[in-house]
């Protein structure tokens, strides 16, 4: 059935349990997209005709029931020889699980569960649907604490024939009510026995009946008492001991008369006025238990003969003896009937108490030893004795045990049973092989040490690094993958791809290429070249790389990232390019003097300062220095003669756009003065700022130069410059 597609609708996953008559998978509704429970009905029944006429009506009777603690029925349905109700999948266990795992429970846990439990069957007595099968088995408790009552209305299906077939009623003989144990017509009360019994195992562990046979528990539930729940667990209010008292009565008519009554006991009997109140008291006499019936005496005819005769001699004076008139006849025929039959009913009653006993006395067996057996062997020899092999068979593995070799047995060597008891065998199964485990996302420490706490050997782990957008050192893959079973864990090879990180390689500078030059060296590098943008600068030539983003050259970018460029277009366009003509003259006519220039324009900072160069002169000459201005900055010029500033030159923006730039004069060589002529003063009177009194050239000297050149210049304009040795010259400068 697993992976069949019932009814074209729903896909069958698992099984997850079973009973006398059905088998129950977990499925999935294609149509609707959840999962559900379907269960099934065994192959026994399918070709009885009647069962199934009533399995169908009693389903879709189940299906009516509409109660938050009662399985929800879907849909009832028949492919080909499979019959099947599809209901409401509850995720969680089963009340015997957790009776198994926890019991005895929590009164109140106890209480609050047999009360939904009655709510639900009080629904369903109301829908005139008997449950007939409560036990822990079918009663399911969800994630959420909910009780959901399960299998209603099926046992109800069973028909005579089915009983004879099987040899015993459908059902739990030890939640049986001793009316269903007869075989019976079975009601309401019946299911508010059997909830009685759940009751009393979840506050005592132990159930209230229990016997080597089938027969022999039922026999205890029509005959004996059982053991008050507070003697196995004195926690018990004797409230919640009185409704288990009730609902267990073997008279039906002195238990509950309904679930309500029985709902409205549960829901007041923890209550603390109640907690103490005293033991329910019934009558003596219960008309289901046996009784020893008397024997009938019967009269003795010697005592019939003596009366005769004393009539006979009351009669002795009498004229002869009386002849015995019809009426004294028939007082002999009543006796003489009531005999027979009570002596038949007794000899009948011998019979059948031999007929049953026959029946009913099982032989005893002896349990045998099969550890250490294989399985077919174990199984034949109990079968031989006519002992049942519980389905299923526990297979584990267990170490020290082959395969298929019976480790362990329910009922152990020489135990005394009843024929036909039941006896469940562990069976040993291979030895389940190591799963690897799922490594993927973890670090390598971490996957490396979950490996050898598996038993792998650390050098049997191997690292495969690749390049990823992962974190340095996370797992990427594994070899084996993850679920798959390991053969040796001594000689397995575990592979580990491990991230490295993104690939990364130094960032190529593209500075000052030009923007094809830029493109290539991206795409040699495996980079990708991103947007193009254009800029003007004063420094970077047109058509060059002025600026790259988002990492600057020599510094680490993953491999295929986008690199974006910036352009120059040269410089801007209100920008001025300006040749300025320095003169110079070295400070002795005819000797040598070192000139060195520095300059600052538009193209640098305000604090830098560009190295022209240095030339070395002995005459006086012009040099050409090409600056750029802008309307936001000036040029200046420095001009050093052997090592000192000598003069400073500024050019403005303004003056060069206008064309109004200075004229330079050039400076004037010293001229060898005698050493006693004594030095003439400025005149007070010549004013300094009329260019015909002053030399410019003077003005831009300084120390003992500037004063003999002012004395020279003023000797100059005497003579009209004819001092071959010193004499003045005008340089104007390039226009833009």
């Amino acid at each position: 059935m697993i992976g069949h597609e019932l009814g074209g609708r729903y896909e069958i996953i698992e099984r997850i349990g079973g009973g006398g008559m059905a088998l129950v998978y977990k499925a999935h509704d294609i149509l609707l997209g959840r999962n559900v429970a379907i269960k099934v009905l065994r192959q026994q029944f399918v070709h009885d005709e009647e069962f199934i006429r009533r399995f169908r009506r009693e389903a879709q009777s189940a299906a009516s029931l509409s109660h938050p603690n009662v399985v929800s029925i879907y849909d009832v349905g028949q492919e080909d020889e499979i019959h099947y109700i599809v209901m409401e999948y509850i995720e969680g266990y089963n009340l015997n699980e957790i009776i198994k795992e926890r019991a005895p429970l929590q009164v109140e846990e106890s209480v609050r569960i047999a009360s939904q439990i009655c709510d639900a069957l009080d629904h369903a007595h109301q829908n005139q649907i008997i449950h007939r099968d409560i036990k822990p088995h079918n009663i399911l408790i969800g994630r959420n604490g909910r009780v959901k009552v399960t299998d209603f209305g099926i046992a109800r299906a069973v028909t005579s024939t089915t009983i004879t077939q099987t040899g015993s009623v459908i059902g739990s003989v030890h939640y049986f009510s001793p009316e269903h144990a007869k075989g019976v017509n079975t009601g309401e009360k019946s299911d508010l026995y059997s909830l009685g019994i759940v009751l009393y195992q979840m506050l005592t562990a132990t159930l209230p009946f229990l016997g080597e046979s089938p027969i022999s528990v039922a026999l205890k539930h029509l005959q004996e008492d059982f053991d008050d729940p507070r003697d196995t667990n004195p926690l018990i209010p004797q409230s919640v001991e009185n409704v288990i008292l009730r609902s267990m009565r073997k008279n039906p008519q002195e238990r509950y008369q309904s679930a309500k009554e029985m709902l409205k006991d549960l829901e007041t009997c923890l209550l603390p006025e109640r907690r103490n109140e005293p033991r329910i008291q019934f009558s003596e006499v219960d008309v289901d238990q046996t009784r020893a019936m008397p024997a009938i005496k019967p009269v003795s005819r010697g005592a019939v003969s003596n009366k005769r005769n004393k009539s006979s001699l009351f009669d002795e004076d009498d004229e002869g003896e009386k002849p015995v008139n019809s009426g004294q006849k028939k007082k002999w025929v009543r006796p003489t009937l009531w005999i027979s039959l009570t002596l038949f009913i007794l000899i009948s009653m011998v019979g059948v108490i031999w007929y049953v006993k026959t029946i009913i006395v099982v032989q005893d067996v002896t349990i045998p030893n099969v550890v250490n057996i294989q399985e077919e062997k174990a199984v034949a020899e109990l079968t031989a004795l006519g002992l049942v092999i519980e389905d299923p068979i526990i297979r584990t593995y267990k170490e020290g045990f082959d395969e298929g070799v019976v480790y362990d047995q329910s009922k152990k060597e020489g135990t005394v049973v009843k024929e036909g008891s039941s006896v469940r065998l562990y069976v040993s199964k291979a030895k389940p092989l190591p799963v690897m485990p799922s490594l993927k996302d973890k670090t390598f420490d971490d996957a490396s040490k979950l490996l050898i706490e598996l038993g792998v050997k650390e050098a049997n782990i191997t690292e495969k690094p690749e390049f990823s957008d992962q974190p340095s050192g996370t797992v990427l893959g594994q070899d084996p993958e993850a679920n798959t079973q390991i053969d040796d864990l001594d000689t397995a090879q575990i592979v580990l791809t491990v991230s490295q990180g993104e690939e990364t390689i130094k960032m190529p500078n593209l500075v000052g290429k030009t923007q094809k030059q830029a493109e290539s060296m991206l795409k040699e590098a495996g980079l990708l070249l991103g947007l193009v943008q254009e800029s003007s600068d004063f420094k970077m030539e047109k058509g060059k790389v002025m600026m790259q983003w988002p990492v600057d050259a020599n510094k680490p970018i993953s491999v295929g990232d986008s690199v974006t460029i910036t352009v120059s277009t040269g410089y801007p366009k209100d920008a001025l390019n300006y040749t300025f003509n320095v003169p110079v003259a070295p400070a002795e006519e005819g000797k040598k003097s070192k000139i060195r220039i520095d300059y600052s324009d538009a193209r640098y900072e305000d604090s830098e300062k560009k190295d022209w160069g240095t030339r070395t002169i002995n005459t006086t000459q012009v040099l050409s220095i090409d600056l750029v201005v802008a309307p936001d900055k000036d040029a200046v010029v420095y001009l050093y003669r052997d090592g000192e500033l000598f003069d400073t030159y500024h050019i403005s923006y303004r003056d060069v756009k206008n064309g109004s730039v200075p004229e330079i004069v050039i400076p004037q060589t010293d001229p060898v003065l005698p050493t006693d002529v004594p030095e003439t003063p400025p005149d007070p009177n010549q004013n300094p700022d009329n260019p015909e009194d002053v030399d410019t050239t003077a003005l831009n000297t300084s120390g003992k130069d500037k004063a003999n050149k002012h004395k020279q210049d003023k000797s100059n304009k005497g003579n009209n410059g004819n001092n071959g040795n010193s004499k003045g010259m005008v340089v104007t400068s390039a226009k833009p």
